[in-house]
């Protein structure tokens, strides 16, 4: 089966390479008698089922590629599409291939400004964003159209992550719906040491279609849902509280949502109309990337993917990129099967030649040599900054989180021979946060530290209004009152933000 699927492909490339030498009827004829071929395999999992049905969509679709982005919703006829459609008003003298989506789309003054940035400055980007799209976009459209979700929420995973796996953003959201950690379990994604779900571009749509789906029956637009998407549905929920409306645009003039998210829609929008009218806005001559396309082998845990590489012919960047899950250099030892993606024709070179899994077992661990008298495995973690310890319990069997250690003694520690620990794949263990984040805690601390120590003015008699330019200190100095005591003694401010101009400030 999956071989007339293979030769039913082959055939519409030749198709395709002739079509300057038929009729364009008459290939699209042909092509599509072409497409009735492509046969999916009883056989095979949900993931490769996806992808081979991605394939076949888009091979089904070929002609549209040049006017609009590989994956996006097709709408040949508005009245007849399987989801409500809209039609994008007031751009009409843009005269554009496609003026109609199976999402809420706005000609308005912030989604002009993306476009106009993604046609300059951000160009450069956006031709970035597409040539990615072609191999993971039409399977990502694929998942949200069997979840009832419109296709053209791709532009949402477009804007969050450019279509990377494995994507992360100063916030430690990751892969390319962009997940917090606290979200991605949530929706079942499972994180640890070893893996990271998020970053895989199948099961994390899933987890996106069931969060979308629940955002916008609580939300009840897309426009809100988008923005609780990126602000979290607490923040929408009380923003649409404080403004009494459910306008998203009309909360986006009040000062409540950040800057990020008062862009993060109109930004999806302008990448959107782009992405609808390629030809219109002179990108008709993306080179895609190769569609996302793999076959499964199930393997035990804690297999070296480097050893498998050598075995079966692939180098360990290619099983890392279709698997960018795997967060490290071995199969996860804390389950007892794992289906690892191979490239296509792969699968049949694992049953000639993998049949003894013991040669391929990861064992070339660093060791580090213990150097106190009272050191536990515990510290050894810490050190290294593995956050689970239980990671150097599994390599070092016998031995606990509080389990004494010689000095002198051996620990295996998970990084392989060769490898300096500062490599790309333990680069999650080693992240610092952005200055503002660090800032932000240093005031929180000193918040904290001023409570402990601070004497409260209970009877106010003088303030001090804030000028420009004024900081805590500098105002503690001017008014000749601790540091300590003037922040406890105007922690209704303090506490919520720093000062700004215009604060009054109790210093006597």
């Amino acid at each position: 089966m999956l071989k007339n699927l293979i030769i039913s492909i082959t055939s519409i490339s030749i198709l395709s390479s002739c079509a300057n030498f038929a009729p364009k009827s008459e290939v699209a004829d042909v092509k599509s008698e072409q497409v009735k071929e492509l046969v999916i395999p009883s056989d095979v999992s949900e993931h490769k089922k996806w992808t081979l049905e991605a394939k076949r969509d888009v091979a089904r679709e070929s002609h549209t590629h040049e006017f609009q982005l590989i994956g996006s919703a097709t709408i040949d006829n508005p009245h007849k599409h399987d989801k409500k459609t809209y039609f994008l008003y007031g751009a009409e003298h843009l005269n554009l291939e496609n003026n109609y989506f199976d999402i809420p789309v706005v000609y308005n003054a912030a989604v002009k400004k993306w476009i106009n940035y993604f046609l300059n400055r951000g160009r450069g980007f956006f031709e970035r964003y597409s040539a990615r799209a072609g191999r993971y976009a039409p399977v990502l459209s694929k998942i949200l159209n069997d979840h009832g979700l419109p296709q053209d929420l791709i532009f949402l995973a477009m804007a969050e992550s450019g279509f990377q796996s494995k994507a992360k953003s100063w916030a430690k959201a990751v892969g390319p719906w962009q997940f917090m950690p606290y979200t991605g379990k949530r929706f079942n994604l499972k994180i640890d040491w070893y893996i990271d779900e998020r970053r895989d571009p199948i099961k994390a749509t899933v987890a996106a279609c069931q969060y979308l789906g629940k955002l916008y029956e609580e939300f009840g637009s897309w426009e809100l849902a988008a923005a609780a998407y990126n602000a979290g549905e607490g923040k929408m929920g009380r923003a649409i509280r404080r403004y009494r409306t459910e306008s998203f645009w009309k909360i986006r003039k009040g000062r409540y949502l950040k800057n990020e998210t008062k862009n993060y829609v109109p930004k999806i929008m302008a990448l959107a109309i782009i992405g609808k009218n390629l030809r219109s806005f002179g990108f008709e001559d993306i080179e895609y990337h190769e569609p996302l396309d793999f076959e499964e082998v199930k393997v035990s845990g804690a297999l070296d993917l480097y050893k498998v590489g050598e075995k079966l012919g692939v180098e360990f960047e290619e099983l890392q990129r279709l698997n960018p899950e795997i967060r490290r250099w071995f199969t996860p030892p804390n389950v007892e099967s794992f289906s690892l993606r191979v490239p296509v024709g792969s699968k049949k070179d694992w049953k000639d030649c993998c049949a003894d899994k013991e040669e391929l077992v990861a064992v070339d661990f660093q060791k580090y040599k213990i150097r106190g008298s009272r050191s536990r495995i515990r510290d050894v973690a810490k050190k290294f900054k593995i956050k689970d310890a239980g990671v150097l319990t599994w390599l070092n069997q016998g031995k606990y989180k509080n389990s004494r250690l010689k000095r002198g003694e051996l620990v295996k520690i998970p990084f392989r021979i060769g490898q300096s620990k500062k490599h790309n794949m333990y680069a999650d263990l080693y992240d610092k946060p952005r200055k503002s984040v660090l800032r932000r805690r240093k005031y929180r601390k000193r918040i904290r530290l001023a409570k402990r120590r601070g004497r409260k003015i209970t009877a106010p008699t003088t303030y001090y209004t804030v000028k420009k330019g004024d900081s805590l200190w500098s105002v503690s100095r001017k008014v000749g009152v601790s540091l300590d005591t003037l922040i406890v003694s105007n922690l209704n401010i303090i506490q919520r933000r720093q000062i700004r101009k215009g604060d009054r400030l109790v210093v006597k």
